[in-house]
């Protein structure tokens, strides 16, 4: 399967989504600092995922566009405003929206972005009742986005987060946005209550075994595909999973949080990171949660869109940035 086709498929139309329900109005700047990360592209795996999911109950495409962009938005206000708090400068390899327009002015694009994906998502074809289940889903997903940036910046301060606090952070951070694409897809496609529970659940497994990958990416893909120095989660003292488990087994990482290192210094670490097991614990956790989340899709008919979010799921633990 040409599972990146497959995504490209969908993206398309999420593309001219965009382009219909987010038009360049006044004032004029503003919208175009709403538009600039979501016409940079991206994976758009979520949106994806809100199409391929209704699919799979039987849907249109069409009928769901509208609450894929809304998902797509969401995940690019999340975006702008984590390059504000990170003080990141390049997203995507073009200058950080606050780098253009300044912090006011992506803040007010983020924004933009938040208050016209609930807009967008109530123009999917659906009836009211549905339409408010996806409302109310998408509402609480932000919110809980927000508590696990919170989360997030509270770890830089802490010395004894927990395996179990780290595993709640990235859930809500990362795994409630997949979550929901698969909920409000499957609500919007005419599955029944149960089925729309399940398919959360999958994306919210599949969604936690995505985070915890892209540690595992940080340390074990080469400079050249991974686009930023290998290692940096550790240089910057990140509480990410390997972290918190080699360090609660005693393990001794000389450049855990100073900021820089040579490069023998990284490869250094990521040895005893490898030695120690603490790269294949969190590789194995997240492919469990794949495996679990794979098995939940027994609720779907066998269909070709059934197969592309199998073949989403491994993509999860399988790609290399």
């Amino acid at each position: 399967m040409d599972l990146i086709g497959e995504i490209k498929k969908r993206s398309v139309r999420v593309d001219k989504g965009i382009e219909d329900y987010l038009p360049v109005s006044r004032p004029v700047e503003l919208y175009k600092a709403a538009r600039y990360l979501p016409d940079a592209g991206g994976k758009r795996l979520r949106p994806a995922i809100v199409i391929l999911t209704a699919e799979a109950v039987g849907s249109e495409p069409e009928k769901v566009l509208p609450a894929a962009v809304a998902v797509e938005l969401v995940h690019n206000f999340t975006l702008v405003h984590d390059d504000i708090m990170d003080r990141d400068d390049i997203r995507r390899g073009m200058p950080a929206v606050h780098v253009k327009w300044g912090e006011a002015g992506a803040i007010l694009a983020g924004d933009t972005l938040y208050a016209k994906a609930f807009e967008i998502m109530t123009r999917a074809e659906s009836d009211p009742a549905n339409l408010l289940k996806c409302v109310d889903i998408l509402s609480k997903t932000c919110r809980d986005i927000c508590e696990g940036q919170w989360m997030d910046v509270e770890f830089e301060d802490r010395a004894d987060v927990t395996e179990e606090e780290y595993l709640d952070m990235i859930e809500k951070k990362t795994g409630v946005l997949y979550a929901a694409a698969c909920k409000i897809g499957a609500i919007l496609g005419g599955a029944s209550d149960e089925t729309a529970e399940t398919l959360y659940e999958f994306g919210r497994l599949i969604g936690i075994a995505f985070q915890i990958y892209d540690d595992v990416i940080d340390m074990i893909t080469p400079e050249e595909i991974l686009g930023k120095v290998r290692g940096s989660d550790l240089m910057e003292g990140k509480k990410t999973l390997i972290a918190i488990h080699a360090l609660s087994n005693g393990l001794k990482l000389d450049i855990f949080g100073r900021g820089e290192a040579s490069t023998e210094e990284i490869n250094e670490a990521v040895r005893l990171l490898e030695e120690s097991g603490s790269i294949n614990y969190a590789r194995d956790l997240a492919i469990s949660y794949v495996t679990k989340g794979k098995s939940l899709l027994d609720v779907l008919e066998d269909s070709g869109s059934k197969d592309i979010l199998l073949a989403i799921a491994d993509y999860m633990i399988q790609r290399s940035h």
